[in-house]
């Protein structure tokens, strides 16, 4: 069975970082690209960035291009996302994601909020 479990959100002041882990399992990681979502209150769920399965690409939403990174260990099959001059409007919940035979799964997401 696919699972993916975050970890690492919290509370941040503006302009801090935080790095978030979503660890796999269930599937062949090192095959699949991997994604990050998030989904703030009242909002739709958005693509934040996404990577290949060997690392070698990866793209991001506009609004958090040269703030964020992603990134991922096959060896330890899990993928970060690397946070940093963290603003208010990143405040969401964020989720792992896997797309395998035809379907997306999704793990339970890590709460982040940036406040003063």
């Amino acid at each position: 069975q696919v699972q993916l479990v975050e970890s690492g959100g919290g509370l941040v002041q503006p302009g801090g970082s935080l790095r978030l882990s979503c660890a796999a399992s269930g599937f062949t990681f090192s095959s699949y690209t991997m994604s990050w979502y998030r989904q703030a209150p009242g909002k739709e769920r958005e693509l934040v960035a996404a990577i290949t399965s060997t690392g070698g690409s990866s793209n991001y939403a506009d609004s958090v291009k040269g703030r964020f990174t992603i990134s991922r260990d096959n060896a330890k099959n899990t993928v970060y996302l690397q946070m940093n001059s963290l603003k208010p409007e990143d405040t969401a919940v964020y989720i792992c994601m896997v797309q395998r035979l035809f379907r997306d799964y999704w793990g339970q997401g890590t709460q982040v909020t940036v406040s003063s």
